[in-house]
């Protein structure tokens, strides 16, 4: 049996003031596995990213990542170095004064001087066919630029697992069909799908798990 990346078990979380979201949820990803994370909006699928992650505590359960169980906020400091996380809101992720800032940054965090951030980013922004972004304004990008600037942001840190929100949401087919390619390529050891978009779930994904009422179930 393949590798566990990423194991949830018995997670109870709920928002201040309102009724649980998550029941008990559990979950598994193991090394190889793309798999869609799908369920009506509002089910919580994105808060899931942001409760494995701990970017958002939850009040029961275990999160294990690579093997190392997570509890406190120091222990999910390893998870985030280990995955991607492609937030929901394009805005969420780029803060800098130009798109190839953005991307640099998190690459500069890693250790790499200002020099070799620099080349790297530009290396991720030609393969995601945006070069012509790299001096822009984040905030002056239409939807779909943003969504490809922040993908960029993630790709650049070479993370082993990618946790996408929405990836294709306002893309041309144009940028969907390099989104594809560079998914594709890209030597993640696992990967999990938000999407609205059946057709990209469809191409990118070898399983698909339902969030509902608070559990998960597998899909046919």
């Amino acid at each position: 049996m393949k590798k566990l990346l990423i194991e949830i078990s018995g997670l109870w979380f709920r928002f201040p003031g309102q009724k649980y979201l998550f029941q008990g949820l559990n979950f598994e990803l193991r090394h190889g596995e793309k798999v869609a994370l799908c369920g009506e909006n509002g089910a919580g699928k994105s808060t899931f990213f942001l409760n494995v992650l701990g970017l958002l505590p939850f009040e029961e359960g275990v999160v294990r990542f690579l093997g190392k169980d997570c509890w406190q906020p120091n222990d999910f400091v390893f998870a985030r170095s280990k995955a991607g996380l492609l937030f929901q809101d394009p805005d969420d992720q780029l803060f800098c004064p130009s798109v190839i800032e953005d991307v640099a940054f998190g690459l500069m965090n890693q250790g790499l001087s200002q020099r070799q951030a620099r080349q790297k980013s530009e290396e991720v922004l030609e393969r995601l066919g945006i070069s012509s972004l790299a001096e822009r304004v984040p905030y002056k990008l239409s939807g779909g630029e943003k969504r490809m600037a922040s993908l960029a942001t993630v790709l650049a840190m070479e993370p082993d697992i990618l946790l996408l929100d929405e990836p294709t949401t306002g893309l041309s087919e144009r940028y969907k069909s390099i989104l594809v390619d560079a998914l594709r390529s890209y030597d993640a050891k696992g990967m999990v799908l938000i999407s609205h978009d059946s057709q990209f779930l469809d191409t990118m994904a070898d399983r698909k798990v339902l969030l509902k009422d608070g559990n998960m179930m597998e899909l046919r």
